[in-house]
Parts: structure tokens; sequence; C-alpha cells
């Protein structure tokens, strides 16, 4: 089966969009279907990768974004779509790539779209003066037309799947995303580096994700900043890019902060991770957070935004949670990191709630959605010799 998977937001320090689409390829690549992914680039552009075939189309990069890039132009991926003639279409972005569903349908073509984003909170947040009924009319007609032109709206949280949930979208299917078990592993815990991360400090606190205005950054920076008014002796090292680093820079005057930037090994984040006593994600939008769970899975416990979708991933509503949520401003993340600092250790606990989520069965369920059934795999035995 031939599997095009359409990403706009795709690029060389982009997150959670590139890490997914590449698991997806190499998990169908793993089962004998193929797999080609179309993304933005800076020209037209064929490459193998060991995720599947990879091919870039001219874009044009958002003002503003910190380097997030478009498709330049519909036409042109509607006729490579033509020319590639997949037997199953997946879209990554519920904004710009709503022709290539009707296209699909036009073609009697099998398609999916990932709701990556809340559009409720989106809007809530950049067009706070639009009324609320007026909020909630627009997020509904979205997502009723984005729901009619796939087949399918896939979600990756239960909080993700809410706004489509309330207007009784028939073809929603929530499928949880994964992480890697190996490369994120709470072995990678480096105790050298993390002497030279704390710098004498007592505790060490990261910060993983995108400087942009939708994750919030600054709450991490007020976070520590109210803990070092408090007495407690710890450090935050941010890890990522974007177009609030200047500003969070300027924040950080004075405070025990370290601003690593875009990191691009994998391997070395992993090893930032494993190092961290706690990890903050405090973007109040997020729908999955990978980097929140990649922590887990390195052993470290969460601090996350009571508004998104990390309190799912954390357990929050159990006994033991691998972690904990504040209410969004810096007072309460670092009431909650404190909290957790004196449960002391919960690394084992962080690695077994990220246990519950693997790549593995990511690729299970998007394959039985597909109604692409995996392969038995059968062994051969050879007949001994009488």
């Amino acid at each position: 089966m031939r599997i095009v998977h359409v990403a706009n937001f795709y690029g060389p320090s982009s997150g959670g969009i590139k890490t997914t689409l590449h698991e997806l390829g190499r998990g169908y690549l793993k089962y004998g279907h193929e797999f080609i992914y179309i993304v933005p680039g800076p020209r037209y552009i064929k490459e193998q990768t060991p995720f599947g075939l990879k091919i870039s189309l001219p874009s044009f990069t958002l003002p503003a974004s910190g380097g997030y890039q478009i498709i330049r132009s519909n036409k042109q991926l509607l006729n490579l779509l033509e020319f590639l003639n997949p037997d199953r279409i997946e879209v990554s972005d519920r904004f710009t790539l709503l022709k290539v569903g009707r296209w699909a349908k036009q073609h009697k073509k099998a398609s999916l779209v990932f709701s990556h984003e809340t559009l409720n909170g989106l809007v809530q947040k950049f067009l706070p003066f639009i009324p609320v009924s007026l909020r909630n009319k627009l997020v509904n007609w979205h997502n009723r037309k984005l729901a009619s032109s796939f087949d399918t709206v896939i979600a990756t949280t239960e909080f993700a799947a809410a706004e489509f949930v309330r207007i009784g979208t028939k073809n929603l299917r929530k499928v949880a995303l994964g992480v890697d078990l190996i490369e994120f592993n709470p072995e990678n815990r480096n105790y050298k580096l993390r002497k030279e991360l704390l710098k004498e400090s007592e505790f060490l606190l990261v910060h993983c994700g995108r400087m942009s205005p939708e994750k919030q950054p600054e709450r991490s920076v007020q976070a520590l900043a109210e803990l070092v008014r408090r007495g407690v002796n710890a450090r935050l090292v941010i890890i990522g890019g974007g177009p609030l680093w200047s500003k969070i820079r300027k924040q950080s005057m004075g405070l025990p902060v370290e601003m690593v930037g875009y990191i691009a090994s994998r391997q070395k984040v992993a090893a930032y991770l494993a190092a961290a006593d706690l990890a903050i994600a405090p973007g109040p939008l997020e729908t999955f957070c990978l980097s929140a769970l990649e922590s887990l899975a390195s052993g470290t416990p969460v601090v996350a935004s009571k508004s998104s979708a990390v309190g799912e991933i954390l357990n929050i509503s159990s006994i033991r949670p691998a972690g904990a949520v504040a209410a969004d401003d810096g007072i309460a993340f670092a009431n909650e990191i404190i909290k957790l600092l004196n449960k002391g250790n919960l690394r084992k606990v962080a690695r077994s709630q990220a246990e519950q989520f693997s790549w593995a069965n990511t690729i299970d369920a998007m394959l039985d959605i597909h109604d692409a059934k995996k392969p038995m795999i059968t062994t051969k035995r050879r007949l001994k010799a009488a």
C-alpha cells in the first residue's frame, strides 16, 4: 500500500511534526508499505530517507513565526498527488490543506487529517476580543468543514478531541502518539553532564520546546524567578529556538538560566532530559506534547499547564501521577515544582507512565484505520534428518 503524508510546518528545527512523520514512516516501512512524505522546502527535492521518500516543494516562510514554512502552491501539490497516485492520504495541517481532503474525495482516495492543534485555544489566545458565542460558532464551523473534507479526523488526546465531540463529529478517531523508549531512557543520565549543568545548584530544571507565543516559554522563567525568590537553589536549562528567543533571554537576565538553543542531536536532548530533576511544559494549548513524553521516558517528572492535554499523559488523576499540573502563572508552577521536589524520586513512576505510550501502538492503530492489517510473521522450521 502506498501512503502519502502531506505536512506543513515541517523543517530542520521543527519538533513534534517531524518526529511524528518519521516514526509513522518507519512503522509503515517495517510492515512492507510504501511511505512518501511531502513537506515544505526551498525548491523541489526528492530524497530517499530511512523513513520513506521525502519530497520537498517550494514554500514560503510565515512572517514572525520563527521559520515555519508552508507549501507555496496547492496546485503543484495536487498535481504531484495525482502523479503519485496514493492508496491512502494523510495530512498534518488543519488550516491550509483542506483542498487535499477534497481532492482525495473527488479521486476516491481514503484520507485522514491529524488535528495537532486546538482551534478553540488558538482563537481564544490570538483573537481574545471576539465574543465567546462568535468564537464558538467560528470554531464549530471550521471543525465541521475539516471533518467533512476528510474521511477521518485523528485526535491524539481527549483534550484534542473535545471540540469535535462537542459538534458530534462521527468520523473522529483517537490515536495517541508514542515515544522512542530506547533513545529516551533513564540510563542516559550522565552525572558529569548533570554536574556541569547544575553549576553548583541543588536542583536542575529543563524546558524543552519551541520559543513561540503559543508555547508560553516565559512561564518557565517566571517559575524559576519565583523559586529563587523563595530560596530554592534551582537552575533552569532551556532547549529550543524560535521567535521569542531574544525576549526570553532578556527576561532571564540575572537568573540561573542557561539557554542552549535548538539541539539537532536527539541523543544530546535525551541526555539533557535524563540529567534533570524535573521538566517544565508550560504550553497551555498542547494537544499532546512529545517533549513532555520524552521527559517521562527519560525518568524525569513533568510540571505542565492545567489547561493543556499533558495532564492526560501524566495520568494526573491517578494515585501516583508522573508529575503535576498548574494554573497558567509562574507562582502556581513554582508551587507545584516545590511539591514534586519534596516528594523525592519519581523517576520510576515517570518511566513507567511513558511505557504506556509506544510508537508500535500508534502504528497498530493507524494501520487499523487504513484497513491495512499487519502481515503475519511466520517462522520456517528446518526438518531434521532422521
